[in-house]
């Protein structure tokens, strides 16, 4: 029990200046010219880590999605369930950013079991500060806190409850179920302590389902 689930980065590949109808095609600005695209088997610990490289790098993130089913149901071995793609100016600046985004990936954006055979997995992760990707996906200023709360649908709706009502934190995006990968959660902020909190709180109740999923 809470044995950590690391995730896996499959592939990475530096597109060192995009083509321009391509780049037009991604939505990318005149300034962008470099791409760096990455795919992970657990789709919440790279958009953590995506969020984490516009803290290290001049990249923003311009495309992050989730695969329908998750990865075991991929279209390929090296697609995972998300695929994730940093724009910056220069090759040196995308792969600082893709560095830093690989790196947060494999040693800190773990889920966690919640029963002892590992197959019931939750997301309680708490960033200190928001990079500009998920401070703009939750509306909230750069730099703010968030707890960023994930697990199987009737986990994460009764841990969410137990979030929000365990410390001073508000709702900034809920994620009903069910997700591209059929599960559910939220992201909420308040101060550092706050969230850390609610993190905590969530885990609770979803250790309490795990262990007794019957009981009410």
């Amino acid at each position: 029990m809470l044995e950590p689930i690391k995730p896996t980065v499959l592939a990475v590949r530096i597109i060192s200046n995009v083509d321009r109808a391509f780049a037009e095609k991604l939505g990318l600005a005149d300034h962008q010219r470099s791409l760096g695209l990455i795919t992970c088997d657990i789709d919440d610990s790279l958009y953590v880590s995506l969020d984490e490289a516009t803290k290290y790098a001049e990249v923003d993130v311009v495309y992050a999605k989730s695969f329908y089913a998750g990865s075991a149901h991929a279209s390929g071995p090296l697609s995972g369930e998300i695929i994730g793609m940093l724009a910056g100016p220069t090759p040196a600046e995308v792969r600082a950013g893709v560095d830093a985004a690989v790196s947060y990936c494999e040693e800190a954006a773990w889920f966690h079991a919640a029963d002892e055979a590992g197959d019931l997995a939750f997301f309680a992760h708490l960033i200190s500060s928001t990079g500009s990707y998920l401070s703009k996906e939750a509306d909230i200023p750069l730099g703010q806190p968030l707890a960023y709360l994930i697990a199987p649908p009737l986990e994460a709706t009764f841990a969410l409850d137990l979030a929000l009502k365990s410390a001073d934190v508000s709702l900034q995006t809920y994620f009903e179920p069910p997700s591209e990968t059929n599960f559910a959660g939220g992201w909420l902020t308040g101060s550092q302590s706050a969230c850390r909190a609610a993190c905590a709180a969530f885990q609770d109740g979803v250790l309490e389902v795990a262990s007794n999923p019957k009981k009410y």
